[in-house]
């Protein structure tokens, strides 16, 4: 084709979306919720903007608002926290019931949930320490039964996100063990120790009480590392790998599309979320051009699915039904 006629391409609103390459659609994206105890509850979160804390009831009928969503991934606020982090995998925890409310009601949608320890323990963090160094066999086995609970739930997903080396491993034992081979695993497998998780964590209340996270979560400096560990949640049986963050991540998400045959997920996270909605300042056409754009570049990278809060608004933004 000749200069002239990609400027040609160009020039019309409507040929442009013609011959667009990347479009995004609600299908593309999980939406993540906070779900709470109690009912009746949707309680806004100051440092995330147009995100809240939902009870069981109010989360289901935001759900229902949300068609065309490909997905939804849960994570509880614990109203009780231990030292062993005994609620996430309790099977009356309040993931664990939110998971089964929803299969009830929506029982085509996937429900992610995420695996993890920091919500739930009484110092914040991801994995039990013995002597103030980490115990790792015994975090295995806590995440492994937390995995378990949510799966028998009904979870379709289990995704854990504590950065344990041979988490997928022992999770993937356990569920087939127990008979719930059918549940597949959403690893996050190249996770960053990253600045732009702190409004998530205000949302979770799930701060270290002390030291903090980069013994066990990824150097932003290092690339190859993120090949390694992918590779290593797939030998040890990821079916979905994920890149967290993703808009400082793209060039990850890039190299994972391309060496790996498995479909990779991108964590549009708080941060990134946030400083949008700070910059546009209530200006709802100003954050739509924003999110778009971000969103379809995590995607042109080659994210399969992405997770954004920005699935709140993503079947007003694209036109769908």
């Amino acid at each position: 084709m000749s200069v002239s006629g990609l400027s040609r391409l160009r020039r019309t609103g409507s040929v442009r979306d013609l011959v667009a390459q990347t479009r995004i659609s609600p299908s593309d994206i999980i939406l993540p919720y906070f779900v709470v105890e109690g009912q009746n509850i949707k309680e806004p979160i100051p440092s995330m903007p147009g995100v809240f804390h939902f009870s069981i009831d109010l989360m289901l009928e935001d759900i229902e608002l949300r068609k065309g969503i490909g997905a939804v991934l849960l994570f509880g606020i614990a109203d009780k926290k231990d030292e062993a982090g005994s609620e996430a995998y309790s099977p009356e925890g309040i993931v664990q019931r939110a998971t089964r409310a929803i299969k009830n009601k929506f029982k085509d949608l996937v429900v992610v949930t995420d695996v993890c320890l920091c919500g739930y323990t009484a110092n914040g963090h991801c994995c039990y320490f013995i002597n103030g160094k980490k115990d790792l066999n015994k975090t295995l086995e806590a995440l492994s039964e937390t995995a378990l609970s949510l799966a028998e739930a009904g979870a379709d997903l289990v995704a854990p996100s504590a950065m344990m080396d041979g988490q997928v491993k022992s999770i993937r034992k356990k569920l087939d063990e127990n008979g719930l081979d059918d549940t597949g695993i959403l690893a996050y497998s190249a996770k960053y120790a990253s600045s732009f998780y702190g409004p998530f964590r205000d949302a979770l209340d799930s701060a270290p009480q002390f030291g903090d996270r980069k013994t066990y979560q990824m150097d932003f400096r290092n690339a190859d590392e993120a090949m390694r560990e992918i590779r290593q949640d797939i030998i040890e049986g990821s079916d979905i790998v994920m890149v967290k963050p993703a808009l400082s991540y793209l060039d990850i998400i890039y190299r994972a599309k391309n060496e790996f045959e498995v479909p990779v997920a991108a964590y549009n996270v708080s941060g990134e979320y946030t400083m949008i909605k700070n910059f546009a300042n209530g200006d709802r056409e100003v954050e739509k051009k924003l999110a778009l754009e971000v969103l379809t570049s995590i995607k042109r990278a080659g994210a399969d699915l992405i997770i954004s809060y920005f699935g709140n608004d993503i079947v007003e933004w694209t036109g769908s039904k």
